[in-house]
């Protein structure tokens, strides 16, 4: 069953218990359904080990409430690593073992860079990767998701599409749907599915010279999770970090609430419903977090208009 909610921001609780529960008592007063719990922001993970007493002391926080959840994973795992592997390992099954014991129902986990993130201040411009060294690299983290989805059967390992940056794009596969795509097709596993992200797909789309709404309609069969915000759709350089200094230029992964930017959202979701049964997470950032619920009553009504199209045209076609 469809469901709607937000994500605990993980800089807004910063390892703080006391506001992760702040937050979800807020987020039963926006009248919220789903929460998005992102396991680094907890301190749940501890240098590749679930740490015993956050995990017991996060699960009785997230019990007393009647959300679906999901997680996400830390931003910094990278199966495409060639540094540490087994340690980004550790920190997947950590993530799915949290997952597990919070009764979550989907992980969302950012698909392999070539270049992470992270490098990028040391790295200037897109990284040069052979096609052989590509090829072995998505085979690697292929392999290591059927491992981990064949260790946790029940949990929806979901991988989201990424978004692209001036000056070293491509460096990340999943930056086009149509090769995000084929990972997931060649992983081949029921519970290894697509994260589609709105605010990702719309920069993407900007960048590939691509059609956002076609993209989902691609994907629409593998899609079992979404973050749902809004941007204007323009990339940035890595270096460009102050909300303050991109929104006046529509510039950025803004993360605003549904309705603020450019985005279609009405011919994005339009492929997914009325079958669709997963979470629609409005992945909003902390500095628009009094505004949840506005953007959560914006995304709910544009799902019933869609809803109420779609039966219309059921009606219509069976007279």
């Amino acid at each position: 069953m469809l469901k709607i909610g937000s994500q605990i921001n993980e800089v807004r609780v910063d390892g703080d218990l006391d506001a992760l529960r702040r937050d979800l008592e807020a987020f039963a007063d926006f009248g919220l359904e789903a929460v998005e719990i992102p396991v680094h922001g907890l301190d749940a993970i501890r240098n590749g080990k679930l740490h015993r007493p956050t995990l017991l002391a996060a699960r009785q926080l997230v019990e007393a409430f009647p959300f679906a959840y999901s997680v996400h994973a830390p931003n910094p795992l990278n199966l495409m690593t060639r540094e540490r592997f087994d340690l980004h390992v550790a920190v997947f099954r950590a993530t799915l073992e949290f997952a597990t014991e919070i009764g979550a129902q989907a992980v969302v986990y950012h698909p392999g860079r070539y270049l992470s993130e992270e490098a990028f201040a040391v790295s200037p411009g897109s990284p040069q990767v052979a096609e052989d060294e590509k090829r072995r690299l998505l085979e690697r983290e292929a392999a290591t998701l059927q491992n981990l989805a064949a260790e946790f059967p029940e949990l929806c390992i979901a991988m989201e599409n990424a978004r692209p940056y001036r000056g070293h794009s491509p460096y990340c596969y999943a930056e086009k749907p149509v090769e995000l795509k084929a990972q997931v097709r060649r992983i081949a596993r029921e519970n290894v599915r697509v994260a589609l992200d709105t605010g990702h797909l719309q920069m993407a789309a900007r960048f590939y010279d691509l059609d956002p709404a076609a993209e989902a309609g691609h994907l629409s069969g593998l899609i079992a999770h979404c973050h749902v915000h809004d941007n204007f759709g323009d990339p940035v350089y890595a270096s460009e970090k102050l909300q303050t200094h991109q929104l006046p230029f529509g510039r950025g992964d803004s993360h605003m609430p549904v309705g603020w930017g450019g985005i279609d959202f009405a011919g994005i979701l339009a492929s997914l419903l009325p079958d669709y049964a997963g979470l629609l997470i409005t992945e909003l950032r902390s500095r628009y977090f009094r505004h949840t619920r506005e953007s959560v009553q914006n995304l709910a009504a544009i799902v019933a208009r869609l809803r109420q199209e779609t039966e219309e045209h059921r009606l219509t076609a069976r007279r």
